[in-house]
């Protein structure tokens, strides 16, 4: 009988999920499971000085969609994914030895650590900095994202310029992530949003739907909090990747610290180019990606991109998975 640790065979590519893929309940079979995932969840309790672990496993939900908490949260449940993949590989006698590895916005911290470009430790008081410098630029200046179905992305940037234009200094509208063919996230101030969610219906998006975030992630609004993390990550040390990791800004593979450095330092205000960066992966000759964390949206994403290569799930390989809850009707 198979292990299912044969998928990792050939070319692999990790990607790592980011913010949103979190739900109550998630990482709590890993846990109880893995003494490898159990150890990255304790120590996350324990750096943190709070039980993150409670969080995640019980919630409640609005504390753990916050976003401070959210971002060490998500961290802590792919990192402790990825360690677990590793002690199963080993007691199967392989290893997971990806060829690429990515991230979508926040989990790209994650796949930095898989890179050995930081250690955990240091990645979350990053991501929890992160999460808390991101929460106050959007209560200093409050704005908002919505999701753009069936609209391509040089007409979805277009409708942005027009609705940016309008506001005549007043508001901003940026396309924020080009999450795969058809399917975007525009991000802004909140006059300028709505005119671009108009504008787009207008221009025969089949669906504008506003998310339930008054953060604008990916956008202008960012800059104050970019800012104060590039002098957080200056003073941390880095590491050469051990492991490409593609970036989100141009898809290109980042291979020195001075690449790494770069692509941070403008991370939460730069759009998240995950269609670029799933294509790179596979001109690098990746043909199997696995999604490495809670949920399994860039697989469908990663799918739409490009029929041709396979995509596998942590069940796939063995590992204990948690059911996200079905949304309330």
């Amino acid at each position: 009988m198979g292990t299912g640790m044969e998928a990792l065979g050939g070319t692999v590519a990790l990607v790592f999920p980011g913010q949103g893929s979190q739900f109550v309940g998630m990482g709590r079979a890993l846990y109880e499971a893995s003494p490898a995932g159990r150890r990255v969840f304790d120590h996350a309790d324990e750096a943190l000085g709070f039980p993150l672990s409670r969080l995640c496993f019980d919630g409640p939900a609005a504390e753990l969609e916050d976003t401070i908490n959210a971002q060490p949260a998500i961290l802590t449940a792919s990192v402790a994914a990825l360690e677990a993949l590793g002690e199963r590989a080993a007691a199967v006698g392989t290893t997971a030895r990806p060829l690429v590895v990515a991230g979508h916005s926040l989990g790209e911290f994650t796949a930095l650590v898989a890179a050995g470009v930081l250690d955990f430790p240091a990645a979350l008081r990053v991501v929890r900095e992160r999460g808390r410098l991101m929460k106050e630029a959007g209560d200093q200046r409050p704005g908002g994202m919505a999701a753009v179905i069936g609209l391509d992305r040089d007409a979805l940037a277009a409708v942005c310029a027009e609705a940016t234009a309008e506001a005549e200094g007043a508001g901003v509208v940026v396309v924020a992530n080009d999450n795969c063919p058809g399917q975007s996230v525009i991000s802004g101030d909140v006059s300028a949003l709505q005119r671009a969610m108009e504008l787009a219906r207008q221009a025969g998006a089949k669906r504008v739907a506003r998310l339930g975030i008054s953060i604008a992630s990916h956008s202008p609004l960012m800059a104050c909090a970019a800012i104060q993390l590039a002098e957080i990550l200056d003073g941390l040390p880095l590491r050469p990747p051990r492991i490409p990791v593609v970036a989100n800004a141009g898809g290109r593979a980042m291979e020195t610290v001075a690449e790494v450095r770069q692509e941070l330092a403008h991370h939460v205000e730069r759009p998240v180019d995950w269609t670029r960066s799933v294509r790179s992966m596979v001109e690098a000759g990746a043909t199997t990606f696995v999604e490495v964390g809670p949920g399994q949206v860039l697989a469908g994403l990663i799918k739409r991109i490009d029929r041709d290569v396979a995509t596998v799930g942590l069940a796939d390989l063995g590992l204990p998975t948690d059911e996200k809850p079905a949304p309330a009707r």
